[in-house]
């Protein structure tokens, strides 16, 4: 909805400059009509909108046709394959760095802001960094569709026409969005860092016990120690152990898969225009 009303206020007020241009003496309201029936009634362009999404969806995006007639097992199992499972575990563990990043930005503008507001450039950075979060907005929203196949805006909301920067700047202002894009920023670096933990452990272990015997036989590494106490696995149950991590692999899958779609559901909350 935000990247369809974006572009139809683009499309209609350069066709209007145009019709104003080539015809002078042509009224406002006679060329706005015309132009307004040429793109087509709400209706019609949001039918064409959607028809356009359902053709090309993200990259990642959920596919439930493609699960009818798989078994339970088949289906996981089959996350081992899914590149949309592998995209949300990139993602999970990406977001510790973006999350300094945007933490780091987030805190750094509004520490900045204050400070200056006593001087005569405050309110002008300030209105600076406030332009700003929306652009840090759209980049996190353009990782979300691409890793998650979550849909979020491709294009940053149109900002209020005739009102000069000061009426765009108390709009933003008073946007909910721009509250809520700031408290995303600054949240995103505790949820990035548990992420990251949690799933650098997880991988770190899976991977561990698929290369059990490499590690025990290659190099002499025990398969666990206890107060300086080394146990190490019978030769006979390695293949119960690489089962072991592979298995431990799937659930791994499938839980980035879940911690995607929460992470996708968040920011279109927090992110998007409502």
């Amino acid at each position: 909805m935000q990247d369809a009303l974006g572009d139809a206020e683009e499309h209609l007020r350069t066709a209007l400059d145009d019709a104003v241009r080539n015809e002078p003496g042509l009224a406002e309201a006679d060329a706005l009509a015309s132009i307004l029936e040429e793109y087509g009634s709400p209706e019609e362009v949001a039918k064409s909108y959607l028809e356009f999404e359902k053709r090309i969806p993200p990259v990642f995006a959920p596919r439930t046709r493609a699960q009818n007639g798989r078994s339970p097992i088949q289906r996981f199992v089959g996350v081992l394959g899914d590149p949309r499972a592998y995209a949300a575990l990139f993602f999970m563990l990406i977001s510790m760095v973006t999350g300094i990043v945007y933490f780091t930005l987030a805190t750094t503008g509004v520490s900045l802001s204050l400070g200056f507001m006593v001087l005569i450039i405050g309110l002008p950075f300030f209105g600076l960094f406030v332009f700003s979060i929306q652009g840090l907005a759209l980049v996190e929203g353009r990782m979300i569709e691409a890793l998650l196949g979550v849909r979020m805006p491709r294009r940053p909301a149109t900002p209020p026409k005739g009102k000069g920067i000061w009426g765009k700047f108390v709009a933003r202002l008073t946007d909910r969005r721009t509250w809520t894009t700031l408290f995303y920023l600054i949240l995103k670096l505790p949820i990035g860092i548990l992420s990251f933990t949690i799933f650098i452990t997880l991988m770190a272990y899976a991977i561990q016990l698929i290369l059990h015997p490499v590690l025990h036989y290659g190099f002499g590494q025990p398969f666990f120690v206890i107060n300086n106490l080394e146990f190490f696995i019978p030769y006979w149950l390695s293949p119960v152990i690489i089962l072991a991590g592979f298995l431990d692999l799937i659930v791994i899958l499938h839980l980035a898969k879940i911690a995607g779609r929460g992470a996708g559901a968040l920011a279109k909350a927090m992110l998007v225009q409502g």
